[in-house]
């Protein structure tokens, strides 16, 4: 949890510096770091607008999406123009596809690949990259005090014993599930 959350406040708040009534826009955001994505910019008062496969958009909007978008089902280009932000959780191709949703003098930034200069400043946007953070207890604070007082919440999507750790690896690199998965170790004996 603290690396989902810790990497989702970075991206909103440090890198694309997000205020209360932008559009935003969250590219897998049913996963470890998109549920708190949802999460905390909803907190912030953001328009947010999240994909995920069918599965998972009623959970979407229980997190706080106001518009879900099955990327299985619907290109994301034509339903979404002009956003405030874009926070890529997914990389590849939903990255690159990216760059056109942002609205000249927006953000998109990326956890999941390396942004691409010359796309972002032929289309007048700005790009950023977040990756793991030296110190974290000044955000860990603040999102354990918003975890407590209820106002934003973990999700674990699948607890497995730690024999299966390779699984819960593969299962994590698709990109299909829903929050947290939790190894679960036995300390008997």
């Amino acid at each position: 949890m603290p690396v989902g959350a810790v990497t989702a406040w970075r991206a909103l708040f440090d890198a694309a510096q997000l205020q209360a009534g932008q559009r935003v826009l969250v590219q897998g955001a049913a996963g470890g770091v998109g549920l708190f994505v949802v999460q905390l910019a909803r907190w912030k008062g953001a328009h947010v607008t999240g994909t995920a496969s069918a599965a998972n958009q009623d959970f979407l909007r229980s997190l706080g999406a106001e518009t879900a978008i099955d990327y299985g089902a619907t290109r994301v280009e034509r339903e979404v123009h002009d956003v405030d932000v874009v926070i890529d959780t997914v990389g590849g191709e939903v990255l690159q596809n990216s760059y056109q949703l942002v609205r000249p003098g927006g953000i998109l930034v990326t956890i999941a690949g390396r942004p691409d200069e010359g796309a972002a400043s032929g289309r007048g946007i700005r790009v950023a990259r977040v990756g793991p953070a030296a110190d974290t207890s000044g955000i860990l604070q603040q999102v354990g005090d918003l975890l407590d007082s209820g106002q934003i919440k973990a999700f674990v999507g699948k607890v497995m014993p730690l024999a299966a750790a390779a699984e819960a690896q593969r299962l994590s690199e698709t990109g299909h599930g829903r929050g947290h998965i939790v190894l679960k170790v036995d300390n008997r004996g």
